[in-house]
């Protein structure tokens, strides 16, 4: 019987360093806190968006974060939904990095109408944005990634995916079907060595729900509503990124990491 492997040390558990990662939508809000997160861990991220201004003062912020731990930022602007784009923007960081190592699909638009409103094309042109980019860019790192042997990916679905509300039948749909995606790639790319895995985020204090966040009746609801009581702040998701992408999660794969202050389990 051979001996067992060394765990790691509890300091080097959750490390990055010398990892090269992908986050899409990362110039502000939940993107922006779990490429800061891996920054601080150590990890070289690159960080997509379309405006590259914004993703120059987003790259500041992941620069500073981290620091401590040689973590760094580069600046990858591009649309998601471009596959010409996206596919060559893997390959200037397989080029230039050497490798990639983490893909965090991040990016989502939401449209809530009612079904008798949506248009089938408004459907379509967000199942482009939330599902086929999403599913276009995987395909692109895995093949790096089965060269090397290793790699994670980290779909962003949401608490919208196993549950649903009136009015958003369009978003729901996109993310229960990322969730599927998720799946069916853990069970494709695991053989080669890839861990596929989504992060389904509650109610976050972002720029986009700040109207909602403003809203009194709304925040006395979450109160309400959920275990912990209080909507997330959005470096509460860094976390969740940083242990799925590091060596902490290496038996993990296929799962929907929830992280909403207990919304799912509070009735």
């Amino acid at each position: 019987m051979s001996p067992a492997s060394p765990s790691p040390l509890p300091t080097s558990l959750f490390s990055l360093q010398g990892r090269v990662a992908l986050v899409t939508g990362a110039g502000r809000g939940l993107g922006l806190s779990m490429a800061s997160a891996l920054a601080a861990h150590g990890a070289v991220v690159w960080l997509n968006g379309r405006d590259p201004l914004q993703l120059q003062d987003a790259a500041e912020q992941v620069r500073a974060a981290g620091e401590a731990a040689g973590g760094t930022a580069h600046v990858l602007a591009f649309d998601v939904g471009d596959e010409t784009a996206a596919s060559d923007a893997v390959a200037r960081v397989v080029n230039e990095s050497g490798r990639i190592d983490i893909l965090i699909n991040n990016v989502g638009q939401r449209r809530r109408q009612p079904l008798d409103d949506l248009p089938a094309a408004a459907l379509r042109e967000l199942l482009e944005v939330n599902l086929l980019s999403a599913w276009h860019l995987c395909r692109e790192v895995a093949r790096p990634m089965r060269a090397q042997g290793s790699g994670r990916i980290i779909n962003i679905t949401s608490i919208a995916g196993p549950i649903a509300r009136e009015g958003d039948a369009a978003y729901t749909t996109g993310k229960g079907a990322l969730e599927a995606l998720t799946r069916a790639l853990a069970a494709e790319l695991g053989p080669h060595g890839i861990n596929v895995n989504a992060i389904a985020p509650g109610y976050f204090a972002t720029v986009t729900n700040a109207g909602m966040v403003q809203d009194a009746a709304t925040s006395q609801w979450l109160r309400q509503r959920s275990s912990l009581g209080r909507w997330g702040r959005p470096d509460e998701l860094g976390g969740a990124a940083v242990f799925l992408a590091s060596a902490a999660s290496s038996y993990v794969t296929g799962q929907v990491l929830v992280v909403d202050g207990g919304y799912l389990a509070h009735f």
